[in-house]
């Protein structure tokens, strides 16, 4: 098993926390606008190294870089970054979900968009020397759309064939149940599926429907105003107890250099986790070997190949 990053792959044995769900480089401004393509990696670097930096101080070896296609990936600017820090970050092939679904990927069939993933999880990302780790996908709120179901099946057979993990945002569980349903269709497995946003639906009982079924859970807007933090303290230990510790991830979904704003915008350090955070589950009695468990072990079983 290997972590497939930015600067090579690791084993487990030379990483610590990892970080499941961050962003480095993200453009949330109207998919027209493409302020992604004319970027300044050197304004990148000045803002997102210093807090790389920061990470590695309070115990954190590796993150997950979460932009796909569609909201402004640039592999190449992340790579700057993460050499300027010599701090590994996992990168994803892929595609957002609409209106952030490009052009060409509306066009194209369904064959076209999974070829195109399996060079990226086995060669390059468009020319940048960084092999892709994993697919960030997305779906509707309310049900998933043709066009994303049609890069959701292109998924799963990518992720089949090279036994790559697939991770959407979704924010009903609903639509994750129906998500799992084309997974299982194309022949690959829940257990390599990440419902990312997990902590959105406040049906805790999709939570464990979702875990049943063998798919990784993660909680990813720890130290955000999103969900409050008393729920994440409830949620985990109810996790633990029913037997699913093993499937569950935390992180803040943070960062980030955005292109659209001055100067890239103000970052957010992504450090709250380890200083604020664990602290506060050992405190209702999370033991050491569990916290273990949700930042050390998952994260890597689920993204490394």
């Amino acid at each position: 098993m290997k972590l497939i990053t930015t600067l090579g792959n690791y084993r487990a044995d030379q990483l610590g926390l990892i970080l499941p769900h961050e962003h480095i480089f993200v453009d949330l401004s109207p998919i027209e606008a493409e302020n992604w393509k004319h970027a300044d990696p050197a304004a990148a670097v000045a803002l997102m190294a210093p807090e790389l930096e920061r990470a590695r101080t309070v115990g954190v070896t590796a993150l997950v870089e979460c932009t796909p296609v569609g909201v402004g990936r640039r592999a190449d600017i992340v790579r700057a970054v993460s050499e300027a820090a010599n701090f590994p970050v996992v990168l994803p092939t892929g595609i957002y979900r609409e209106p952030w679904v490009p052009l060409w990927a509306y066009e194209a069939p369904l064959e076209q968009i999974r070829d195109w993933m399996i060079a990226e999880l086995t060669g390059e990302i468009e020319g940048s020397g960084v092999q892709a780790g994993w697919i960030k996908l997305s779906a509707g709120d309310e049900e998933i759309t043709p066009v994303e179901a049609k890069i959701l099946r292109a998924a799963a057979q990518a992720g089949k064939a090279t036994g790559a993990v697939i991770g959407s945002h979704t924010i009903q569980g609903r639509v994750v149940k129906d998500q799992l349903d084309i997974i299982e269709e194309e022949g690959y497995t829940p257990e390599r599926f990440i419902w990312i946003h997990t902590q959105a639906e406040e049906n805790f009982d999709l939570h464990l429907e979702i875990a049943c079924r063998g798919a990784w859970l993660e909680y990813d807007s720890i130290g955000s105003d999103w969900t409050p933090e008393a729920t994440f303290l409830e949620n985990i230990p109810r996790l633990l107890e029913a037997g699913y510790g093993a499937q569950l991830m935390l992180s803040h979904d943070r960062g980030w250099f955005d292109p659209s704003q001055p100067g890239g915008g103000e970052a957010k350090p992504f450090t709250y986790l380890s200083e604020v955070f664990l602290p506060k589950l050992r405190e209702i009695g999370v033991d050491d070997a569990a916290i273990q468990q949700l930042t050390r072990k998952n994260s890597f079983q689920a993204f490394a190949r």
